[in-house]
């Protein structure tokens, strides 16, 4: 089964020169965008993919890099293509992003709630959702900032794609050794204390052979003054399409 992964962008919160870390993830015959974050409809745009062309969009939590650019595509597709984009979203999630993020945007005649805007689909943690024939995800939370909820994604049962976290060198152990983890998708904070992300220092103590599994993704601009200092580990390239 090949799946494939285009990363509209790969920075952080605060990067400006390699967009938010935003994804599609592809089968033959499935488009999967991973967040949807301030700049994800200027990638999109850049990279001549059409909105009809996603089938759907799942946001790992609610910060504005990972859901800033829901309200455009929310509007562009029922006013340019009639339609509500399906959005897959934790339980937990759905009535923060309207309540918190959306509302305030996107209420207008015929608009009151998240459900008129999308054809949500709600995820609970920890139980594996077919999303497609070939495409199965699972939530697991991940802890990023106090009190608010984040969720890794289990992809296929076989990759591990973060979203922002704290280190969690247990867990990425039991993937690898208990659950026949083969891809780790991790993102990095590339300088300073770790308060809220996860450090490369961290992530290089881990064994070599978990490390050789990782790619990093949601780094800063100064990304490319780390290139060959990340021990067994590689950085994913904005708009690169990888074979996982």
């Amino acid at each position: 089964m090949t799946l494939r992964l285009q990363m509209l962008g790969t920075g952080g919160a605060f990067a400006k020169k390699y967009f938010n870390n935003n994804g599609l993830l592809c089968t033959e015959d499935f488009t999967l965008l991973i967040d949807c974050g301030i700049t994800a409809p200027l990638a999109l745009h850049q990279l001549g993919k059409p909105l009809e062309k996603i089938d759907a969009i799942l946001v790992t939590h609610i910060h504005g890099d990972h859901v800033g650019g829901l309200e455009e595509l929310a509007f562009r597709m029922k006013f340019v293509y009639g339609k509500k984009p399906v959005l897959y979203v934790a339980e937990s999630l759905a009535e923060p992003l309207w309540e918190h993020t959306l509302k305030g945007g996107l209420t207008q005649e015929g608009i009151a709630c998240l459900e008129d805007a999308f054809d949500v689909k709600l995820l609970r943690e920890g139980e594996p959702t077919q999303l497609s024939p070939k495409l199965t995800v699972e939530l697991i939370r991940t802890p990023h900032i106090p009190g608010k909820a984040s969720y890794s994604l289990y992809i296929n049962n076989e990759i591990f794609y973060s979203a922002d976290m704290i280190f969690q060198p247990e867990l990425l152990t039991k993937l690898v050794y208990e659950r026949n983890c083969r891809k780790i998708l991790h993102e990095v904070q590339l300088t300073g204390p770790g308060q809220v992300h996860t450090t490369l220092q961290e992530l290089l103590s881990l064994p070599f052979d978990i490390q050789s599994k990782i790619s990093l993704m949601h780094y800063g601009d100064e990304m490319e003054s780390f290139i060959g200092a990340t021990g067994e580990m590689s950085f994913l390239r904005q708009h690169e399409v990888y074979t996982l």
